[in-house]
């Protein structure tokens, strides 16, 4: 029997159909629904997934920059309205960044002038009382970071939002072509037909394969990540409610950062003294997850090689350990994210493509990773334009 005989029909006419039920594309759809829209989501997944699904959870506000960091303060008072909606846990754990050197302190101390209460400077004492690290010469807590159990929370929102009035979620259902008409868009997918005023198509790295040309902007890349068991003596810091470990690795990776005329000295000393974490792109954060255990990411996976990297895995196992104060830790889980970036283009950096390949039909896109931390805010501007 065809497993879609038992799934429910689509609705034939919505005002926006979204593709893809990660944190952008439901993000798009709560936002018009909210504004009174009927919508569709339809994803290929039986659940989701995709690449937002498998981050460690870290809503990280406090170091993006320009639009970025707009839309990840607005993103950031939604992600707690729909928690408290939804019923998932959105907890305000907040995120401490580690120093070890006197350059990276610099840095801190840059943004933390910069955001203008929003940020604290940290003392090696500072460090060690609120996560145990004691290999630090400071850090800055970060307070408006936000931490969540990504599965949980994008299950929680979809049957939230199945359940409003005027708004489905439809899962299994791949979509395939898309006939632009006279006001209205003719959305062929595996489980039917829907004919939509608007389009949103939200897929993250597979956006090439339903508009190539929009995929040809982006540089696929995979990140790395490993789930590791908590150190038992870690004094309680990094269990729920301890704030989110940041290495000082995210120095050279978050836009808040490249104000600080300080950075350029943290670069040159790792180009010298630790050329294998810049060459892999390592960015540790540790985020505390609900059965105890720890995600630990990111590197970079080398991109002229098959599946992950060992010696990746055993540089983030190596900064996570100096960052715990353990010895070797237990590794239990390990598994790649595919990310995308944007390619190099005139004007500001943003992490944000936005394209119109047919009528009435928009791609949305977030690179470097930011699609939990962003995609809340970023939607009601998407729709502001394209309603």
């Amino acid at each position: 029997m065809n497993r879609d005989t038992a799934l429910p029909p689509l609705p034939a006419k919505v005002d926006l159909v979204v593709v893809g039920a990660g944190a952008v594309g439901l993000a798009h759809a709560v936002e018009a629904n909210a504004r009174g829209l009927s919508v569709l989501v339809v994803d290929a997944d039986a659940r989701p997934a995709g690449g937002t699904a498998r981050r460690g959870g870290h809503i990280a506000v406090t170091t993006q920059d320009s639009t970025a960091l707009a839309c990840a303060l607005a993103a950031r008072e939604r992600w707690l309205k729909l928690g408290r909606e939804a019923g998932f846990g959105v907890r305000e754990s907040g995120a401490v960044v580690v120093a070890r050197h006197a350059d990276e302190l610099a840095v801190l101390d840059d943004l933390v002038a910069a955001r203008a209460g929003d940020a604290e400077l940290l003392d090696a004492r500072g460090v060690r009382d609120r996560t145990g690290t004691t290999d630090t010469v400071g850090g800055a807590l970060l307070p408006l970071d936000l931490r969540l159990h990504p599965v949980s929370a994008l299950v929680g929102v979809a049957d939230w939002l199945d359940g409003r009035p005027q708004a489905s979620v439809a899962w299994q259902a791949t979509a395939q072509t898309f006939d632009a008409g006279s006001g209205c868009t003719l959305v062929r997918t595996t489980r039917g037909e829907v004919v939509a005023k608007r389009v949103v198509v939200a897929v993250g790295h597979h956006v090439g394969r339903l508009f190539w040309d929009v995929g040809s902007r982006l540089v696929p890349v995979d990140r790395q990540l490993l789930r590791v068991a908590a150190p038992v003596d870690d004094g309680g810091h990094h269990g729920p409610d301890g704030p989110v470990l940041v290495g000082p690795g995210t120095l050279l990776r978050d836009d808040a950062f490249a104000h600080s005329r300080s950075l350029g000295d943290v670069r040159e000393r790792l180009r010298g003294t630790r050329p294998d974490l810049l060459a892999a792109d390592v960015h540790v954060t540790l985020v505390s997850q609900p059965d105890g255990s720890l995600v630990l990411g990111d590197g970079r996976a080398p991109a002229d090689e098959p599946g992950r990297s060992e010696a990746v895995d055993g540089l983030l196992l190596q900064e996570a350990a100096g960052l715990l104060g353990a010895g070797d830790l237990e590794v239990l889980g390990r598994w790649t994210v595919p990310e995308v970036v944007r390619t190099p283009g005139p004007g500001p950096r943003e992490p944000f493509l936005v394209t119109d390949p047919l009528p009435g039909v928009r791609t949305v896109t977030v690179a470097d990773g930011l699609a939990t931390t962003t995609a809340l805010g970023l939607a009601p501007r998407v729709l502001d334009e394209l309603f």
